[in-house]
């Protein structure tokens, strides 16, 4: 049965975006120093949605600045109870400013206005109140009787989560007693300019959170500070070993959580209804941006056939198109330089031999479009295979037996996640202990919990976000 369905917007009205936003360093929004800008841009129709300020080294120089002091005067010195309550006060203020926090979510990075409304603000305010409550229980993070702040905490996050990123990062350097200065992606900056305004609501102290805005070049200042004490980077492998080059031989403490071809991996048992469910959800949430997508299907050859009929006729019932439609599964791709990367890895699976598919659907004419894609006939050497497309692209292997998964699950440079499907919660339990990935889920996938630490092996990263590991990093033992 095919369902019609009538458009549904999301209104627009809640947000008011300005035309142009400076810095927030110190409390206040202030121009940059050189009077530098550049645009950021709905993706779905490529419409300019404002000037944002563009920091060079003087106000990455007064943002850190500004966030020692704060360090040094005022966050340093409250009690941890009170910090406690500005965590709280900021979670519940993102709860009261959830719609509009979702519409420009959507608006600026080009996801469906579902995921950013039911996934992104409440699991982002759920980190706030998460780690509210860890403030004045800091002993029991495992660095120590007396642990202390590391300082000053330098943070870049990337476009595919602006504000879930922000809040993975920011909640736990608060809660721990350092402050912050937050680069945002260039792309989508509006979420995290929007979070400056919560933390003014709040009456948080001036100086305890800066926002920074620019490119990379602003990214590289923000690493090579001398007195930044800490640095948490979530994006590419590519930069993240740029910034482990960069810090190397200095005092700075890292986490670095990066890319990710996370095997998906279907036995013969598994449910199939439900592991359809959890194919789809694994690749297609977020358009395939999602650093842990199950972009790797392994299928048990006995029920390959079974799987990928089933597939497509699901796949033909994703709707593709404005994000802000309630009834959008599948949103825009983020950047016309991210699309071109998607084509052009999917072109490589043309190339070298594997079957391209993707359900017909109308794509709209203006912003950066990709359908639905599945392959097959996908080797290990195909470079769809290998290579992290972070898009809505999914490369389908098959396998006999349960060790010759193991290995072609762990045949990959990364080791950030992993899915399992099976009836037996035996097979589970050898599988997921033989599996080279920091998360694993088990028939369920892009199940994420603030309690829950989040984090890589090999090329995919160091360190842990979330939970009581992802607290420590930004602690470190007193006497």
């Amino acid at each position: 049965m095919t369902f019609e369905y009538a458009p549904a917007p999301e209104s627009t009205s809640i947000v008011n975006i300005s035309d142009e936003y400076g810095l927030f360093i110190n409390g206040k929004f202030v121009a940059p120093k050189n009077g530098k800008t550049f645009t950021t841009i709905n993706p779905a129709t490529e419409a300019v949605l404002a000037k944002i300020a563009y920091a060079e080294a003087a106000d990455v120089d007064k943002a850190v600045a500004a966030a020692r002091v704060a360090y040094v005067k005022v966050w340093s010195k409250i009690s941890p109870q009170e910090r406690g309550k500005y965590l709280f006060r900021i979670a519940r203020i993102m709860q009261e400013r959830s719609r509009e926090f979702a519409v420009l979510e959507s608006l600026d990075n080009g996801k469906p206005i579902r995921e950013s409304r039911d996934v992104d603000v409440p699991l982002a305010a759920n980190h706030f109140f998460y780690h509210a409550g860890w403030a004045d229980k800091l002993k029991f993070a495992g660095v120590g009787d007396n642990p202390k702040p590391l300082g000053v905490a330098g943070q870049i996050i990337p476009w595919n989560f602006p504000l879930l990123m922000l809040a993975w990062k920011v909640a736990p350097a608060l809660a721990a007693g350092n402050t912050v200065v937050l680069k945002p992606a260039e792309t989508t900056p509006l979420t995290a300019l929007l979070f400056a305004q919560v933390c003014q609501q709040a009456g948080l102290p001036a100086g305890v959170v800066n926002i920074i805005t620019g490119d990379g070049k602003t990214g590289s200042l923000l690493v090579n500070h001398p007195d930044i004490n800490k640095i948490a980077f979530t994006g590419s492998t590519a930069v993240g070993k740029g910034i482990a080059r960069a810090v190397a031989g200095s005092k700075k403490s890292v986490t670095l959580e990066l890319g990710g071809k996370a095997a998906n991996i279907v036995f013969e048992d598994a449910p199939i209804d439900e592991t359809i469910e959890g194919i789809v959800n694994g690749i297609f949430f977020n358009q395939g941006h999602v650093c842990c997508a199950g972009s790797r299907l392994l299928v048990q050859e006995n029920i390959h056939e079974e799987i990928l009929e089933k597939l497509k006729h699901r796949m033909s019932q994703i709707r593709v198109g404005d994000p802000l439609d309630k009834n959008t599964d599948l949103g825009a791709i983020n950047s016309a330089s991210q699309l071109a990367r998607i084509k052009s890895l999917s072109d490589a699976g043309d190339e070298e031999g594997a079957q391209r598919w993707s359900p017909e659907c109308a794509l709209p004419s203006k912003g950066f479009w990709f359908p639905p894609t599945i392959f097959t006939g996908v080797t290990q050497a195909h470079r769809i295979a290998r290579e992290e497309i972070f898009g809505p692209v999914l490369s389908v292997i098959t396998f006999r037996t349960p060790q010759e998964a193991i290995e072609k699950a762990n045949n990959t440079p990364y080791g950030l996640s992993a899915g399992i499907w099976t009836d037996k919660g035996s097979r589970i339990l050898w599988t997921a202990k033989h599996l080279k990935a920091g998360v694993i889920w088990a028939n369920t996938f892009n199940k994420f919990d603030p309690a829950s630490p989040f984090g890589g092996y090999k090329e995919s990263g160091w360190g842990r976000e979330g939970g009581r590991h992802g607290l420590s990093a930004y602690l470190k033992g007193g006497n």
